[in-house]
């Protein structure tokens, strides 16, 4: 049985430091807004679960090894990008090319999509939603200096399009450039106070600078302008999170929800609040509603995936996970996640595979070492020596250990492995003494099967010999004859 024992198997959300992956196209509008609700009014908080439905994070031991932890998702040090709501849908066959454009890009053909979508505007170039969706697609290529290009042209194109702001500071953001995008929109809002979207950029900026106060300010700003205006209520409630107000930002959340129920990224910011919360059945509710909303949410499915894997539904958590990569295929911690969901289906090739990637992506990052020494530790793939894989999974430990990786788990899974090392070289000496053994008794019993073999053939051959009738004395030679005696003269000389 495989045991869940993964480092931290980071949820990826709105809510951190700095974006960490690029956004998604989104080629329909936000559904109508149900019935109007203010951030001022009170909602219908969520009802804390009880700790008998939680999940468990505690140690439980293990057999024979290390303890068993499940891995608690833990906010994230960087967070994902967010889109905002699209532009509305165009009504004519241009619209019709650009809902193909972005389903090629929801499959994953990215360069089909841009193609298509270069193509739609060399034949209208003031198509101001087709170039932001350009921009999004260049900037999940890596392609920066294209994306901002985009972006830029759909603003220049319509000043205040709310989507093509957002996506644009959060790319600041992720280049390190969120002072220069902040005096941007500050001279920007001398002129257009009253631009939410402006507005809100403006505080995910400062948010951003750890500028608290005045991302809170500004978000407030927007809401007195527009107290609908979701975006501004997940900055405002990204806000509360840092300053660890845990409850007022659920509640500011619930709020965004019951305005528009169909917003991806509120549900995604929710279930973290939840999780911190300790709601943990309605977390796992939150991140799986808003992948089903937006199926090519990479983030959100990210986030469900990993909380599947801690319940252990691996097969499901591939599924979501699978998907997170294929929408965002630099992705290093969906990649993190899916390699975990791999190693506790036991697939310890497609598991290493992913670890590795992650490596190749951000080679700083430390836990993959954590998890790869894991994986050796604790499946046994077809054709690796079992001594050679307990000191790989050491050589990955101390890895870990080198590059500043801290687990309290460290010190008894180096234990467990140098055991597993030992217990090997005694399996093998036990069996290389037995091997001699019946090497020996072997020359033995081949040596006194030949002794009982000659014996066996020499009173085979006296039974023989035994069982023959005796051989007759040979007859005695008759005496020869004596010659009859003659009556013949005897001749003289004498005549």
């Amino acid at each position: 049985m495989i045991t869940l024992r993964l480092r931290t198997t980071c949820l990826v959300l709105l809510l951190g430091t700095a974006c960490s992956s690029t956004p998604q196209p989104r080629p329909t509008p936000a559904a109508d807004a149900p019935a109007p609700a203010s951030t001022s009014a009170a909602s219908t908080s969520a009802a804390a679960t009880p700790a008998s439905e939680t999940a468990s994070a505690s140690q439980t031991p293990e057999s024979g090894g290390a303890q068993v932890v499940k891995t608690v998702p833990a906010p994230p040090a960087t967070p994902s990008v967010e889109p905002s709501a699209p532009p509305p849908r165009p009504v004519t066959r241009e619209g019709t090319d650009f809902e193909r454009a972005v389903e090629s890009a929801r499959k994953g053909e990215l360069e089909i999509a841009a193609r298509s979508l270069e193509a739609l505007l060399s034949s209208n170039p003031k198509l101001d939603y087709a170039w932001t969706n350009l921009g999004v697609i260049r900037e999940r290529q890596g392609q920066v200096d294209e994306a901002e290009k985009a972006y830029r042209k759909a603003l220049q194109l319509k000043p205040d399009q709310e989507t093509a702001w957002d996506f644009l500071v959060r790319l600041y953001c992720r280049t390190n450039r969120a002072t220069r995008i902040e005096a941007e929109l500050r001279q920007k809002l001398e002129s257009s106070p009253d631009a939410v979207g402006m507005r809100t950029a403006l505080a995910y900026a400062l948010l951003q600078q750890k500028k608290l106060e005045s991302a809170a300010n500004e978000a407030k700003r927007a809401l007195k302008v527009d107290e609908r205006y979701v975006k501004a209520m997940q900055v405002l409630a990204q806000v509360y999170y840092r300053e660890k107000k845990f409850e007022l930002s659920r509640y500011v959340l619930e709020n965004a929800r019951a305005i528009d129920g169909q917003d991806a990224a509120t549900h995604n910011a929710l279930g973290l609040v939840q999780l911190t919360l300790k709601s943990r059945i309605q977390a796992l509710e939150s991140f799986r509603k808003a992948a089903e909303l937006r199926p090519d949410f990479a983030e959100a499915r990210n986030n469900y995936g990993a909380m599947l894997n801690e319940s252990q539904d691996y097969p499901a958590a591939v599924t979501e996970l699978e998907a997170a990569v294929k929408a965002a295929p630099d992705f290093a911690s969906a990649r993190l996640n899916l390699g975990n969901a791999y190693r506790g289906l036991g697939d310890f090739a497609r598991a290493k595979a992913e670890y590795d990637r992650v490596l190749q992506l951000q080679p700083s990052l430390v836990d993959p070492y954590f998890n790869l020494a894991i994986l050796y530790l604790d499946i046994e793939p077809q054709g690796v020596d079992t001594i050679e894989r307990y000191k790989t999974a050491i050589a990955h430990f101390e890895k870990f250990k080198g590059q500043g990786g801290k687990d309290d788990r460290i010190e008894q899974y180096l234990k467990d492995a140098q055991k597993g090392i030992e217990k090997e070289e005694r399996r093998r000496e036990r069996e290389k003494r037995d091997q001699l053994r019946k090497a020996q008794k072997a020359e033995e019993d081949a040596k006194k099967q030949a002794e009982e073999n000659a014996q066996k053939q020499a009173e085979a051959q006296k039974a023989a010999a035994a069982a023959q009738p005796p051989t007759p004395a040979p007859t005695p030679a008759a005496p020869p004859a004596t010659p009859a005696p003659t009556s013949g003269k005897l001749s003289t000389d004498d005549k």
